[in-house]
């Protein structure tokens, strides 16, 4: 029979955060460094813990450049060869440290990973992804990885419930993807009415992952900074942007031009135009999950990772967080039913 939680559930819209009183002069002051030890691997890590999604308009190799400039993170994906990925470590060993190696579950997924990391020893982190996180298949698949590579640190999902993300952690992975839905260029809430509103997602899947010493990644929903700030405020130790990284000059996708102008294309990993590039197309047994959009060319995506830094700097000035670590002790979200004054957004020059 059926059950309906009638608990409420939030989205990032749903709320805002209520300020509070603060030592801090200014944002500069405010430190965006987090540093981690997780629990299977026990590896280590130092760095800005916002990540570019491992799709492959985004998880790009050039994205992983402009973004380990900034000690942020690149989940790059898993259509790169073995010689690409070479090429690459070979000129880049310093960012080495903030990139991870992407695998599917499919046939082939693990012998191609497993080729990537005997090439390239120093790369410590694989986001093992899927979009249904809840099956048997794939929880075997983590435990198998972690028993081949007990050093290196698993991110895998994605899930948006506790239970899943204890057997999870349980199985083998360091850091849990919390997400389903959310995504810019996600129609799975379209197509199969499975989802979860995603600040709710993180706030119990937080609880859940560190209850046992997991971490985890706030994968999707984001449209702004401040979304950006409310899934750290959640609770997320990782935030995952797709949409927000998309369109840039780093960016995958092929540039079109319209009019004069310069568009890039952005589509979801489950969608028609990734099916047909990567599989040779959508197989009859399913329906595509993704839909593709072009996107205004953006420029160098340096200028949008400032935004997002800053904005998350002044959410922790006005809640008196010193530390990006502090964020989640320090936040109070209230319930909102508008979050902007909207009387002049189709006049707005500002993006």
């Amino acid at each position: 029979m059926p059950h309906i939680d009638n608990d409420i559930k939030l989205d990032f819209k749903d709320v805002l955060f209520r300020p509070k009183r603060s030592t801090l002069k200014s944002r500069a002051e405010v430190n965006l460094i987090r540093s981690f030890v997780f629990r299977n691997s026990g590896h280590s890590y130092t760095g800005i813990p916002i990540i570019a999604a491992n799709m492959d308009t985004v998880g790009t190799f050039e994205m992983a450049k402009a973004l380990g400039k900034h000690a942020m993170f690149t989940t790059i994906h898993k259509h790169y060869t073995v010689d690409d990925w070479k090429e690459f470590a070979a000129e880049n060993k310093d960012i080495l440290q903030n990139v991870a190696a992407s695998s599917g579950i499919g046939t082939g997924d693990l012998e191609r990973l497993s080729a990537i990391l005997e090439a390239i020893p120093e790369i410590s982190f694989v986001c093992i992804d899927v979009a249904n996180g809840y099956s048997e298949h794939f929880v075997q698949f983590v435990r198998d990885v972690r028993k081949k590579y007990p050093k290196h640190t698993i991110m895998a999902g994605n899930v948006v419930t506790g239970e899943m993300v204890e057997e999870l952690v349980l199985s083998g992975a360091d850091i849990i993807k919390v997400g389903i839905g959310p995504g810019s260029v996600c129609t799975t809430r379209k197509k199969t009415g499975v989802g979860y509103p995603q600040l709710s997602a993180v706030i119990e899947c937080a609880d859940a992952a560190h209850g046992l010493g997991g971490h985890i990644i706030s994968d999707g929903g984001c449209t702004c900074p401040g979304d950006v700030a409310k899934a750290f405020g959640a609770g997320a130790d990782f935030v995952m942007l797709g949409g927000m990284l998309a369109g840039h000059t780093e960016s995958g996708g092929e540039t079109i031009e319209k009019n004069g102008k310069k568009y890039k294309l952005f589509y979801g990993m489950s969608s028609a135009t990734a099916m047909k590039k990567h599989a040779g197309g959508v197989a009859e047994y399913r329906a595509s999950e993704g839909k593709t959009v072009t996107i205004p060319y953006r420029g160098d995506v340096d200028t949008t990772v400032l935004d997002i830094l800053g904005g998350v700097r002044s959410t922790c000035t006005y809640v008196g967080a010193s530390k990006l670590k502090e964020l989640s002790r320090r936040t109070t979200f209230i319930r909102v039913s508008q979050q902007l004054n909207e009387v002049y957004s189709s006049q707005t020059t500002e993006h």
